[in-house]
């Protein structure tokens, strides 16, 4: 595996054919650069979103180009701080172009799942996320190797099926599991 960093994890995003489909198997994200903007969030202020404008650029450069990024965000319910917190920012990405589905734990069993996230792009290149012991995001672990690709192929057809599209599953503003759970 190789391991991309910065300016080359970031070109995997503008030098794709296809297809880029993300699977989000964690309930939350530690990241230094999303510290304030979910601070802002528990405390009910307002978030120009601001640092989010990059990635935000990435989907609308792909969008404008024909392709598509896809992702499947498997959390837990009732839902924590960080999942509600989530609910919101996909909104922005969603404006922007990607195509975000939502997958309760319980709706799948482990075997389904890898233990890490993943991108794959156009079916062929898969790159797991990699996140140092703070937190910070380090990159991704790229490899071709052709049975991790046809695994992780098969992983995101199985969580695509499954999984509830953004506008079923926010409903009112408000995700129907964790109105369900109040």
């Amino acid at each position: 595996m190789q391991l991309l960093q910065g300016d080359a994890f970031d070109e995997l995003f503008r030098s794709f054919d296809n297809e880029a489909f993300h699977l989000e198997v964690q309930d939350s994200y530690d990241t230094p650069e999303e510290f304030e903007p979910f601070q802002l969030f528990l405390t009910g202020r307002p978030d120009d979103f601001a640092w989010h404008q990059p990635w935000l650029n990435l989907v609308r450069e792909a969008a404008d180009a024909g392709k598509a990024i896809t992702r499947v965000r498997v959390v837990t319910v009732p839902h924590g701080d960080y999942t509600r917190w989530g609910l919101t920012v996909a909104e922005h990405n969603i404006a922007a172009g990607e195509d975000i589905r939502w997958l309760p734990r319980h709706q799948i069993t482990s075997d389904h799942l890898p233990a890490d996230d993943y991108w794959l792009f156009d079916d062929k290149l898969v790159v797991f996320t990699v996140f140092e012991p703070n937190g910070q995001f380090a990159g991704g672990a790229a490899t071709t190797d052709p049975t991790i690709v046809s695994h992780c192929r098969t992983i995101r057809d199985h969580v695509w099926k499954a999984a509830i599209p953004h506008s079923d599953y926010v409903v009112g503003g408000d995700a129907p599991a964790q109105r369900d759970a109040r």
